[in-house]
């Protein structure tokens, strides 16, 4: 049986954010493939790597499928091995006279018509607000889509220290299901929380902030809304997914 050697290098951790993303979900592998934009091969072998692993379970019924069952600890060792500032990420520096955060962003929202997605403590302060960023940090998808924001902005190239930062990512897949909120888009919160939590500068304590709108989402579509805990208790997988929510696990 063929395995992954690493379900968080580029290609394998598309599957990985996929499976994050759409928990309670069950996949075919070629559905999953799809998904994810990787081929058929490397699929079958992330997966097989993963139900490996016990993060994921496979439903024999019908057509065979998969489903994320312990997403929290998958989700945690994830982020544990992901650097946003050195995981190939490419950092472009500018700098805005606007000194203002809230200021910078709210002309991205209006001026840029280039695909871009904020994150790090930008992303989170838009969707779970607890750490004021003092720079602004997006995702883009080529250096000249950073040019066109920045002309658009009025921002001046610099070589370190801005405050405005675009990224050009080591993979495109950190653009899947990009949010928008109050007009400017950001990253998934699955996205969100590995970006921060090896992030310097306070970015575990607001990952955590972001950990928390995750599990609500998680609890309702994979326990339920109103999970009797008894019957959970009956079904290993669910109560173990179930303890991890209350903190026990």
């Amino acid at each position: 049986m063929r395995l992954t050697k690493n379900i968080f290098e580029q290609k394998a951790s598309r599957i990985t954010r996929v499976l994050l993303l759409n928990a309670g979900t069950s996949w075919t592998t070629r559905e999953l493939a799809h998904e994810a934009n990787v081929s058929l091969g490397y699929t079958h072998a992330t997966v097989s790597t993963l139900l490996k692993s016990g993060y994921v379970t496979r439903h024999a019924s019908g057509n065979p499928s998969v489903e994320v069952v312990d997403p929290i600890r998958l989700l945690s060792r994830w982020a544990s091995y992901n650097d946003y500032t050195s995981n190939g990420n490419q950092f472009i520096e500018y700098y805005s006279y606007d000194k203002d955060i809230d200021t910078i962003i709210d002309k991205l929202a209006s001026a840029s018509k280039e695909d871009y997605a904020l994150t790090s403590l930008s992303g989170a302060w838009l969707v779970s607000p607890y750490v004021r960023p003092i720079a602004l940090e997006a995702y883009v998808y080529s250096k000249s889509d950073a040019d066109s924001i920045a002309l658009a902005l009025n921002l001046n190239p610099i070589p370190k220290d801005g405050n405005v930062r675009f990224v050009v990512p080591y993979d495109t897949g950190v653009f899947y299901k990009t949010q928008i909120t109050r007009d400017v888009k950001v990253v998934s919160d699955v996205q969100l929380y590995v970006d921060l939590y090896n992030f310097p500068a306070r970015g575990q304590e607001a990952s955590g902030r972001i950990l928390e709108k995750i599990k609500g989402v998680w609890a309702d579509s994979l326990l339920g809304k109103g999970s009797n805990e008894e019957a959970l208790g009956k079904q290993p997988d669910l109560a173990r997914l179930h303890d991890a929510f209350r903190g026990i696990a």
